[in-house]
């Protein structure tokens, strides 16, 4: 069932004090009742993050997994290990993954298989550069993205993953993505869902942005018909700037 999702991805930031401080801050705000908010720490701060907010309603995420159960791939983590602590939520693609450790189309479909064989939910990351975007390819790059990684999945099987469009161009970069831009994309990615599984099912399915998601802009982007939720990069790592966000809708 489609749903609103608003998800903090702290990256490599907070040691496990700042953490806490975090923590403690966010626990403290108002949680809308119709969203789901969600955040993604460190390895090394998971399970005491899971442990802190086990009797609230903000769910603990990992930012990534490895493919194998388990074996001699130093410095890993396995999605049995996630789901050993309580973890029920993964993010896959993420743009930075893909950019800095050569994450292929290929191996995520292999990471995106054993999540869901571990019944982990997925966050699958997707998006183009800005390469794609001034040659106008950006919709054949990321309509390849998700059929190269999801599309040998049935629609049951696609019903524990949320898709979370990056526009990678618009981060760091000094171009800006519109509203209407990122609505556009969702509703191609939408389509492109529809083509293979049924427009039912392809309406059923969350769709997030991720592309520097703010206080100022957070209602414009969430009131698009098609964007259901962001995927929060700096903006998670403020507490009173986070909920901002996830009261936005």
């Amino acid at each position: 069932m489609r749903k609103n999702i608003v998800a903090g991805n702290w990256k490599m930031n907070n040691d496990l004090a700042e953490t806490e401080t975090l923590i403690t801050a966010l626990k403290m705000q108002n949680s809308p009742s119709d969203v789901e908010v969600m955040i993604a720490p460190a390895f090394t701060n998971l399970w005491q993050a899971f442990n802190t907010l086990k009797d609230h309603p903000i769910e603990v995420i990992a930012q990534n997994m490895h493919f194998a159960e388990s074996g001699a791939y130093t410095g890993e983590v396995s999605a049995a290990m996630l789901k050993s602590i309580g973890v029920k939520t993964v993010i896959l693609g993420h743009s930075e993954r893909r950019a800095y450790f050569n994450e292929t189309d290929e191996i995520l479909a292999k990471k995106v298989d054993a999540a869901l064989k571990n019944d982990l939910r997925v966050i699958f990351c997707f998006g183009e550069e800005l390469k794609d975007r001034k040659a106008d390819n950006h919709e054949t790059v990321v309509g390849n993205q998700i059929k190269n990684a999801l599309f040998h999945l049935d629609a049951s099987a696609l019903n524990n993953i949320v898709l979370a469009y990056e526009p990678v161009w618009a981060i760091g970069t000094g171009e800006t993505a519109s509203p209407e831009q990122a609505q556009d994309m969702h509703a191609f990615i939408r389509k492109t869902l529809a083509a293979k599984y049924g427009a039912d099912f392809a309406n059923e399915v969350s769709i997030l942005y991720g592309g520097s998601v703010k206080p100022s802009n957070a209602k414009e982007i969430f009131s698009k018909p098609d964007v259901d939720g962001g995927l929060i990069g700096g903006a998670a790592l403020n507490a009173d700037d986070f909920f901002a966000i996830a009261n936005a809708f």
